[in-house]
């Protein structure tokens, strides 16, 4: 890590057990040289190092109000993720605290856009089913057949073209594909150039337009259940959404509903609300999904990368220098 600390400031890591938790976190005390950092799996654990602590390092584990007012010292929340949902953005903003993710770093970028790609292919090739009735001597290919399709010449429609949305955005122009998008603001021409003219849509019509949907918007209360049972109704019978983002963008429901009544062909599912996931959750049990336990940004090189990140902005503000990506 570059830059210094001065004496006496704590770091609060919350790394909690299905991110790696205390083994994971043991070797962030080199990274913030000068500072006193002291690892959790969550931030109720150490109530004396929550009270002391100037910054909180979480890994998706909840910072709420409660730990917030807890907390009289703190500055500083950085997320070591491109998402800031389980982070209460009201309290932060109440006691002057600033809250941070890594969006600009791109660190989980490639990643993503890969696992997108994963998903977006098992769908189209019918990878999971293929393999499980082969592994019970089922010759499927007869039955397989009429459902398998190619990602050459389908639309992708693209919901928050950031970091990550252009990762995938690049990807999908290689394989052939068209590509449309939507988000708060249209991205500038020379970037829709880049991307092979990508073309700006409104949310419902970037869904009746798209063969695949994928999803990259952060979660905040104007994008919680931003799919529900209307919307998942405007995608075409033969579509397949895919979502690496935030569970909760998809009410998880409806969208069971819809895959199995057959108004849409299927999902490739990363991400999950609450995460894990319940047994309850229909989806887990929804036909033509693809499931992955939120794989999509955790590699070994990329959570490095996040580490690095993240640890870099707090030993930036805690030196006195400006912060990045700055969410509240």
């Amino acid at each position: 890590m570059s830059g210094g600390v001065p004496a006496a400031r704590n770091v609060l890591a919350v790394i909690p057990p299905h991110m790696g938790g205390r083994s994971t976190g043991a070797a962030l005390a080199d990274l913030v040289p000068g500072a006193h950092v002291t690892v959790v799996e969550s931030a109720d654990e150490d109530p004396a190092a929550l009270r002391e602590a100037h910054a909180i390092i979480t890994a998706l584990a909840p910072v709420t109000a409660a730990h917030i007012a807890a907390a009289p010292a703190l500055e500083l929340v950085q997320c070591a993720s491109h998402g800031y949902d389980y982070v209460d953005l009201d309290a932060a903003r109440a006691r002057s605290v600033e809250v941070c993710n890594i969006g600009s770093s791109g660190a989980e970028a490639q990643n993503v856009a890969e696992q997108t790609f994963a998903l977006m292919l098992a769908l189209a090739k019918q990878v999971v089913p293929a393999h499980n009735a082969l592994a019970g001597a089922d010759w499927a290919l007869p039955r397989l057949q009429q459902s398998l399709t190619e990602l050459s010449g389908k639309t992708l429609g693209i919901v928050g073209l950031g970091n990550i949305g252009q990762e995938v955005a690049r990807r999908a122009l290689a394989f052939g594909m068209r590509l449309v998008y939507t988000g708060r603001k249209r991205a500038p021409a020379e970037t829709e150039s880049r991307l092979g003219d990508a073309h700006h849509l409104p949310l419902d019509d970037l869904l009746r337009a798209s063969d695949y949907v994928s999803l990259h918007a952060p979660l905040t209360p104007d994008t919680r259940h931003l799919l529900d049972a209307r919307r998942l109704a405007l995608l075409r019978p033969t579509a397949f959404l895919v979502n690496t983002a935030r569970g909760a963008l998809v009410d998880q429901d409806a969208l069971a509903d819809a895959l199995t009544a057959g108004t849409l062909a299927g999902a490739g599912i990363d991400v999950f609300d609450p995460e894990p996931p319940t047994a309850a959750l229909r989806l887990l049990k929804a036909p033509n999904v693809v499931l992955s336990p939120h794989v999509g940004g955790v590699t070994r090189e990329t959570l490095v990368r996040i580490a690095l990140a993240a640890v870099q902005n707090v030993v930036d503000h805690l030196g006195g220098k400006p912060l990045r990506d700055v969410v509240s």
